[in-house]
């Protein structure tokens, strides 16, 4: 028998709650980034939010891969998010090799692509809503 799945926004789950966390690292290394130009406080908060939105996008993957397998999701967020991971690991070794042209072009990327991630893995948190009809047409159809 089939179940029939629908969204439910606004539920956490922890896929929503990991791509969050990546989001707000994000956001940081943006931060962070500005304040390089006026403090060297800055690049030592930049360093450390490196490490974080890495082991975020590290944990997103993680996340992607449990609600996909186990939990009998789909397969695109552990893709998007693999996908994000080799974003990040080219904006690791854009940072550390000091390209600017690459590293802060790619940084807004990311921000972005994190912010629809989040977005729609709201819109894709499903249950269960019971049997789904399956052949036949409806009683009074013509």
């Amino acid at each position: 028998m089939a179940t029939e799945t629908t969204a439910t926004p606004g539920r956490l789950t922890f896929l929503r709650v990991t791509v969050a966390v990546q989001t707000v690292a994000l956001a940081f290394q943006a931060v962070t980034a500005g304040m390089l130009l006026s403090s060297t406080l800055g690049a030592a908060l930049h360093d450390v939010g490196s490490r974080v939105m890495y082991g975020a996008s590290m944990l997103y993957v993680l996340a992607a891969v449990l609600a996909w397998r186990p939990g009998g999701g789909s397969p695109r967020p552990a893709l998007y998010a693999s996908g994000f991971l080799v974003l990040a690991s080219v904006q690791v070794v854009s940072g550390i090799a000091h390209v600017p042209s690459l590293h802060v072009p790619l940084g807004v990327l990311m921000f972005t692509l994190s912010v629809l991630a989040l977005v729609v893995t709201g819109r894709e948190t499903t249950v269960e809503r019971g049997p789904k009809r399956t052949g036949g047409s409806r009683p009074g159809a013509r």
